[in-house]
């Protein structure tokens, strides 16, 4: 309840909500800027301990409250399960050939790079998915935001938010002029689980067969919400479990002061029970 009762806090992110989404969508060629992303480079501003606009302990609290409110964003999701059943039933193998790459994409190629550069465990969060808001909430839920996980998590999320939409549109736009794949595919390989990156995907996509915009709208964001739907599950129950066992496999070979690995996942254990 002290948590909720923190006036300044719910004011402050209401007015940079407010703000975020009177600039709106903002298009740029072939890259979409969201309000989310407004939201992110204002908050960062305001939380400068030099400006001196919000304490420590004041964001240290905003911290816990993201969790109460990643517990209602995941709601929200599980209700979109009910109405869409059918649809994720009929889609058969393709969308969860499509999870198995988002897996093991940032498995395979993220995880190695982390260790590489010296991340500890906030490697796991930061590399069992492609880090949205959904696995965000797993992660927070498992292990606390204030973990290292937490830390990983949050770290790759806001890399997603500023860089990810920019990345994708470019990646889109490139891989759809080579030719290689039919139209329909790419727009289901654009629907990842985040509408920014989606909307710039589809918008790379579209600017490349504009003929087909209308399906490739459609199938985009039938295989976005599927994709956030099935990927929660995947995630919770394949992707953080193999990648766990992953990084402590490999922090064994690399690290040196093994002590120190046991010793955190030992405290991860304690705290996870």
């Amino acid at each position: 309840m002290d948590l909720i009762k923190n006036w300044k806090i719910h004011l402050l992110a209401l007015i940079i909500c407010v703000i975020a989404e009177m600039i709106g969508v903002i298009r740029l060629g072939l890259v979409v800027m969201m309000p989310l992303l407004y939201a992110l480079i204002i908050g960062s501003v305001v939380s400068y301990p030099r400006l001196k606009v919000l304490k420590l302990p004041e964001m240290e609290r905003a911290a816990q409250v993201l969790g109460i409110g990643m517990l209602i964003l995941i709601t929200k999701i599980g209700l979109d399960i009910g109405p869409n059943i059918k649809m994720i039933m009929d889609s058969g193998l393709a969308l969860l050939m499509q999870e198995f790459g988002h897996f093991f994409g940032t498995l395979i190629f993220g995880l190695p790079v982390a260790i590489l550069v010296g991340m500890r465990r906030e490697a796991i969060g930061a590399c069992y998915s492609i880090d949205r808001e959904a696995n965000v909430a797993i992660i927070a839920e498992r292990f606390g935001l204030a973990s290292p996980e937490g830390r990983g998590v949050m770290g790759m999320y806001i890399c997603g938010t500023v860089f990810g939409a920019l990345w994708v549109s470019v990646l889109a736009g490139i891989i759809a002029q080579l030719g290689i794949f039919h139209p329909h595919s790419l727009a289901m390989g654009a629907g990842i689980g985040s509408a920014s990156m989606m909307a710039a995907g589809t918008a790379s996509i579209i600017g490349v067969h504009p003929e087909a915009a209308e399906t490739i709208r459609a199938y985009a964001a039938a295989a976005n919400l599927l994709t956030s739907v099935l990927g929660i599950y995947f995630a919770l129950f394949i992707s953080l479990p193999v990648t766990i066992r992953v990084y402590e496999w490999a922090a064994r070979v690399f690290y040196k002061n093994r002590g120190h690995e046991n010793q955190d996942a030992a405290a991860q254990a304690v705290a996870v029970k």
